[in-house]
């Protein structure tokens, strides 16, 4: 697979597991607990579109969810906290580069803000990272979304909003690496 587009969704039965984790990488994030997850998903289910790959892991996702056991939610947690830092200077995957652009163009005053309210999202979801779907949106409405979500303190209703916007991220992204 080129670093820049997906195979067709055809193909990802015949690819190799180390191909499909390259995939799941590609929308998601580099995760070991998603392709333990995902990759068998990817060779024995043909999909029509990549936005159907991407309902499926995120049926999964709320599976693991839904499962009380606190193995489960470890895993889920895993997976979920493999996204990147809001705002963070090191990201290592390109499109996260991409996707946080604007997020790091404000002033310092607002980056301080911004890795504040990280930590201390992290001190009532320790596990987790912040995950949103930027989509445009600037960074003080990110920062809002982001303090009602830690005052909610709501640790089900938070994953169940990380897996949305995992997808939504994931839907998008294949939108983008897709073949032309």
């Amino acid at each position: 697979m080129s670093s820049s587009r997906l195979p067709a969704i055809t193909t990802l039965p015949n690819l190799s597991a180390v191909e499909r984790a390259t995939i799941l990488d590609a929308l998601f994030e580099p995760c070991t607990a998603l392709h333990t997850l995902s990759i068998d998903l990817l060779h024995t289910t043909t999909f029509d579109s990549y936005n159907d790959l991407v309902a499926s892991v995120g049926v999964q996702l709320m599976n693991l969810s839904e499962n009380a056991s606190k193995s489960d939610n470890e895993w889920l947690d895993k997976i979920l906290g493999a996204h990147p830092r809001l705002g963070a200077k090191m990201v290592d995957s390109a499109q996260s580069q991409a996707e946080q652009a604007q997020l790091n163009t404000g002033g310092e005053e607002e980056a301080t803000q911004l890795r504040e309210l990280n930590e201390e999202y992290e001190k009532v979801f320790p596990g987790l990272r912040y995950v949103v779907f930027v989509d445009g949106r600037s960074r003080s409405v990110i920062m809002e979304n982001m303090r009602e979500r830690i005052t909610r303190a709501d640790i089900k209703q938070e994953r169940l909003e990380a897996i949305k916007a995992m997808c939504n991220i994931a839907a998008d992204r294949s939108a983008k690496l897709q073949p032309s």
